[in-house]
Parts: C-alpha cells; structure tokens; sequence
C-alpha cells in the first residue's frame, strides 16, 4: 500500500512558490534599485509588485484561510496564484502568469463566500471586500492597465484583510459597542475609494489616502496591541510590529492625501514601500510565529533574535523613504533598500532555523 504524505509536507509544497516569488521578489528589487542582482533579467522590474503582493504575500494568505475552512478544494486558490508567480518567471507571455494569477484571486474570493456561510460576521465582509479588490487588481492588469494605476488595489487588498484580522481580535480587549462600526465604516470608505483613484485620480487618490489615516486611526484607537506592548516575548514582539507597521501605514495615507497620485519616482518609491514593506511585512513578522505554525504543524517559537530583522526592517526604511525618497539622496535609497532586503532574509533565516530546530528536537 502506498502511504500518503504528511499534511503539513503538503502544505510545505503550496509553500514553494510563495517562497520562490519572495526571493525572485528581492532579486528584482535590486535591479529597480539600480543594483547588481544574482539574476539579471528585464522580467523581474516587470512584475515585481504583482509578485511580491499576489505570488508572495497572497499565496500565504490563501493558504491560511484553506487550511482555516479544511476542504481540498480550498487549496485550489493557493496553489493557483503560487502557480502564477512562478509562471510570471517562466519564459512565457506574461499574459499566462497574469490568467493564473486571476483564477487564484477568484478562488480566493470563493473561500470567502465558503467562510461567510460559516460565520457571518463583520471580520469576514472586510476581508471579502480585500479579496474583491484583489481579483479586480489581477483582472485589471491582464486586461493592460499600468501596475502604478493598480497600487491602491493592491494595498486594498492587503489592508483590509489585515482590517479585518485585527477586528476579529478586538473582541478579546472588551471595547466599546461603536468600535467595530467604526472599523467596518472605514473599512467600506477604503473600498469605495479604491475605484475613484482609477477613475477620478485628481480626487480620488487624495480620498484614498485620508481613508486610509481614518482606518489607522480606527485599528489603533481598539487594536490589543496597545496593551500587549507592554508585556514581554512574543505578545510584545507581535505588538511592536504591528503598531509600527500602523506608523507606516499613515505615513502613506499623508502622502497619498497631500500629494495625490504619485505614478512614478521617490514619492511612488516612498508610498508603496511604506505599505508593503513597512506595513504589510511587519504584520507578516507579526503573525508568523502563530500562523506558520497552524499551517505547516510545525511549532515556530518565538526567539528575542526576531527583533533584530523587525529592528533592521524599520531603521532601513526610515532610510530608504524619510531620508532617500525625502532627498532626493540616491545613496540613502539603495542603502535602505539593501538593508530591508537583509532584514526580510534575516527573518526568513531565523524562522527556518527555528522551525528546523523544533523539529529535530521533537
């Protein structure tokens, strides 16, 4: 009798292009920095937000949510947008990686639509809107529209299923009755705006970002983490991440507010990486050591040396924006940019080792 794999050996699997999309992410980073990277390619600067955001990010996210309902069929939306990272790499038309990464975003949206019929609740619609966002960046981009013009539904995406995340866990900090229609509220406000900036950028991309401030505004005002800062380990760990992450989070939201569409240059540089890398992968940081674990069935402990990448990620990005982008210092930009490379990799490596370690200790 053949003997079937592991779960969690499984799941390692759907977690191979997500890993390959990170590292083919950072190489094409260093070419947009205007740096020597180990693959040189035109490719890479060509899909490098798609990647990050849809083949790195979005196959963990849709991973966790099908491991969270438990149906085979489920894994169909991991395994479609992991499959069109990779296929974003392969030699092919880009077109073919874009018609995956579409049938990922809709199978994502499906497990939403699996998940309401569970529990019909406020944390769920705000996500559902995040992957309504997403498979209309997919959508929009194989239908020819420029990766500037789909920023803010890509940071829609992300920042709304992190929304909705943290709203789920307001209820453990007892707040107040109006604290999540406020959340949800911001929450609508931040969809809607998201197809003005399309459509009516002159107003619709300064709107964007006050929605955004609004919805910090909103996460911090209830977010646990205000308390949690104030213990120790990885309650604490998790903590500073995310309050950070929500520092960089507003920072984009005033630019997006003051300036309006920043389509090219430092500003679109400073904004897009003040969300996804000092917003989106500091909550990434924030909830390995909980998630990865729940996926895989590998415990990932949290260690005080976590604090070093997370510590790095920030002070390089203050680098990168506040002083490069802010500049106009060439140096300081690439500078940064190489830190915030070194600090995801550092991460990476601890929580491999960690989880490594665990394992052959068990």
């Amino acid at each position: 009798m053949t003997q079937r794999a592991p779960v969690g050996s499984r799941r390692l699997v759907l977690l191979v292009p997500a890993g390959l999309a990170l590292v083919a992410g950072l190489d094409g980073a260093l070419l947009l920095l205007g740096l020597p990277a180990p693959v040189q390619t035109d490719r890479l600067p060509q899909v490098h937000g798609p990647l990050m955001v849809l083949g790195f990010v979005g196959t963990l996210i849709a991973l966790e949510r099908a491991v969270a309902l438990g149906r085979r069929p489920a894994f169909a939306a991991p395994a479609l947008l992991g499959a069109g990272g990779l296929l974003l790499l392969a030699p092919l038309p880009v077109a073919v990686g874009q018609g995956a990464q579409l049938a990922g975003t809709l199978a994502y949206g499906g497990l939403y639509v699996a998940i309401w019929r569970r529990q019909q609740a406020a944390p769920v619609a705000v996500q559902a809107l995040g992957a309504v966002l997403a498979v209309g960046a997919s959508g929009l981009w194989l239908a020819g529209v420029a990766v500037p013009d789909l920023a803010p539904f890509l940071v829609g995406f992300l920042v709304l299923t992190i929304a909705g995340e943290r709203l789920e866990l307001l209820r453990v900090g007892f707040p107040p009755p109006h604290a999540e229609p406020v959340v949800v509220g911001a929450s609508l406000a931040l969809a809607c705006a998201v197809p003005a900036a399309l459509l009516w950028p002159r107003a619709g991309y300064p709107a964007f970002g006050a929605c955004l401030l609004a919805l910090v505004v909103a996460l911090v005002r209830y977010d646990v983490a205000r308390r949690m800062v104030r213990a120790s380990g990885l309650p604490r760990f998790s903590a500073l991440a995310m309050l950070t992450g929500y520092g960089w989070l507003a920072v984009a939201g005033s630019i997006w507010l003051a300036v309006g569409r920043v389509p090219a240059g430092r500003g679109y540089d400073a904004v897009l990486h003040a969300v996804f890398l000092g917003f989106v992968l500091s909550m990434v940081m924030a909830h390995a050591p909980v998630i990865l674990p729940a996926v895989l069935r590998r415990p990932l402990p949290y260690r005080p040396a976590m604090l070093v990448p997370l510590a790095a990620l920030h002070a390089t990005l203050v680098l990168r924006v506040l002083v490069g982008d802010a500049h106009g210092s060439t140096a300081a930009v690439q500078g940064g940019g190489v830190g915030n490379i070194l600090a995801v990799l550092g991460f990476l490596g601890l929580a491999v080792h960690g989880t490594l370690r665990t394992q052959a200790s068990a």
